[in-house]
């Protein structure tokens, strides 16, 4: 997840407790969705959908903070 911003991203998960926890999520359902799409694990279209889609969120949450944080750090 957001490969480009990997040091932010390990700064916020040492100093940050709920970034840690929403990039622990986020990977969570990454492997879930990883594991519906390749057969290992069998999901309705909706539920593999929903599962997408909390993931967007927390991607997008996660980014959220990495550019705050960022700034705070120009």
């Amino acid at each position: 997840m957001l490969h480009e911003y990997r040091d932010e991203i390990h700064e916020l998960k040492q100093s940050n407790a709920h970034f840690a926890n929403i990039f622990e999520k986020h990977n969570a359902l990454d492997q879930q969705v990883e594991d519906a799409e390749a057969g290992r694990t069998v999901l309705t279209d909706a539920e593999l959908e929903t599962l997408k889609k909390k993931k967007l969120l927390l991607k997008d949450e996660a980014y959220q903070m990495i550019l705050d944080y960022k700034k705070s750090q120009a």
